[in-house]
């Protein structure tokens, strides 16, 4: 006696539900938050350096012309 072969109606619903068993696996596995936490002071540090740099460039540039009679001031 041969069995009864599979309904193919019945084999797509299985499909589609291992694509989408699959999927919500992958969404869930993605779901993922990386933080990077930087030390206050270092952080605090970089921003005093790069404030002294900004102030240093300011000082370094050549004064700005006076402007001409003809602009407004």
């Amino acid at each position: 006696m041969a069995l009864p072969l599979p309904c193919p109606s019945s084999m797509r619903s299985r499909a589609a539900g291992r694509v989408l068993a699959a999927l919500l696996a992958l969404t869930a596995a993605s779901c993922v938050t990386i933080n990077i936490y930087f030390p206050a002071a270092a952080a605090e540090k970089a921003a005093d350096r790069i404030i002294e740099e900004v102030w240093q460039l300011r000082d370094n540039a050549p004064a700005a012309a006076p402007a001409s009679e003809g602009e407004a001031q």
